[in-house]
């Protein structure tokens, strides 16, 4: 990496829904592939065209593998469980595939199709206390956090009386502050999950974690700890981040009365609606890899060894793929957009995740017509950009 003039990554935003001022520079030199900085001074190269990130995410010579020693940590707090092994996620195929393709089952779109009523049924019951309480409400944890928690722990058979619990530890495990936090989280999330497995084994129920124990753990396919952290990333995934989805996504839609204003004259709009959120939001900022070989892409090379990370948030507003990208647009279609990854690691949940933003934005505001932030949108905290981005709380009138 020849360039000296390099951006930090990550970094926070200035506004919840625009990625970072700091990352313009790649963007406005039109430069797909730049050099960046983490936070331990290590140079690794930062992707921000969408057709190179496309490229890169389908070339198995970048691996996903965290054990390798050269992938990148793109937090101090994450530097103690760097290179634990992450099932599913941080595992390249075979071994991938034989893991995804266990799960696939559950998340097909006739899978989720089915599931619609449940959601449906959630989503009502929610909104039916939040109006019987009255306003004003925080919308975070009146509607948008329950509403996936929800949805996942029916789907995966996980008691949802436990929510508070795993809730909280998945704030721990993401936000930190430090890396012993994170590790005394990931630690109390494994032994709720080796418990509940054992709970789970001598009476089971019906859930995606049951399926996987008679077919799979039983059957010798898979061990123990790798059940209990496929677990761990489909409670985690399927929680975190719709609800941030569903939070930032309707204080977004607050921000443009004109597309809320559009999208309530026409409801058929909203699958459409969710793909530009999708687009826009971007709130899994930051998608590492590590090189096994050296790759030619954007007019630079990759050296076997260097680190490779992919800013979402960028790559989803290059103009070369979506005419003028920092507009929010309804009916832009954005299908092709990255906020779910790309080739093999495309998020396994993404029909659902969509399922639950259809139903919860259209009956958010349906039912109430008159919703309205209940402070200045310049005082309503939002995360930092070291995590999965979203409204720490959104308190809300109508």
């Amino acid at each position: 990496m020849a360039e000296t003039d390099t951006v930090s990554f990550p970094q926070d935003r200035s506004c919840p829904y625009h990625p970072p001022t700091g990352y313009r520079p790649p963007q406005e030199g039109q430069r797909p592939l730049s050099p960046a900085t983490l936070f331990d001074g290590r140079r690794v190269w930062l992707v921000t065209g969408h057709a190179e990130a496309r490229a890169l995410l389908v070339d198995q010579r970048l691996s996903a593998d965290r054990e390798n020693p050269a992938f990148p940590v793109l937090t101090e707090r994450f530097a103690r469980t760097a290179r634990r092994r992450i099932e599913l996620l941080g595992v390249d195929d075979p071994e991938h595939h034989a893991q995804r393709r266990m799960m696939i089952p559950s998340f097909t779109v006739k899978r989720i199709a089915a599931l619609r009523p449940r959601i449906q049924e959630t989503v009502d019951r929610l909104l039916d206390t939040m109006i019987e309480q009255g306003p004003p409400a925080e919308l975070v944890g009146a509607f948008a956090l329950p509403v996936p928690s929800m949805v996942i722990c029916a789907l995966l058979g996980v008691p949802y009386t436990d929510h508070d619990f795993f809730e909280s530890q998945s704030r721990r495990l993401l936000r930190g502050p430090g890396a012993a936090e994170v590790q005394s989280a990931r630690d109390a999330l494994d032994d709720y999950f080796r418990a509940l497995i054992e709970r789970k084994r001598t009476g089971r129920g019906e859930g995606l974690l049951d399926e996987l124990i008679a077919q799979q753990l039983d059957a010798g396919a898979i061990d123990r700890d790798e059940l209990v952290q496929l677990a761990e990333i489909l409670l985690i995934a399927g929680h975190e981040t719709t609800a941030n989805m569903i939070s930032l996504g309707t204080f977004t839609l607050l921000q443009h009365p004109e597309q809320l204003d559009r999208l309530r004259r026409d409801t058929a709009l909203m699958p459409s609606a969710v793909e530009e959120l999708l687009r826009f939001l971007s709130i899994a900022d930051g998608m590492s890899r590590v090189a096994t070989e050296d790759i030619e892409m954007g007019g630079v090379t990759i050296r076997s060894g260097e680190g490779v990370v992919l800013s979402t948030s960028v790559i989803n507003r290059d103009a070369s793929a979506y005419p003028a990208p920092d507009e929010l647009d309804l009916g832009r279609g954005a299908r092709h957009h990255v906020a779910f990854g790309f080739g093999i690691h495309q998020c396994l949940g993404q029909n659902l995740a969509r399922a639950e933003m259809e139903i919860a934005l259209r009956s958010l505001f349906s039912r109430l017509p008159g919703l309205r932030l209940a402070a200045p949108a310049e005082q309503i905290p939002f995360k930092p950009g070291d995590t999965i981005q979203g409204m720490i709380e959104l308190p809300v009138a109508w």
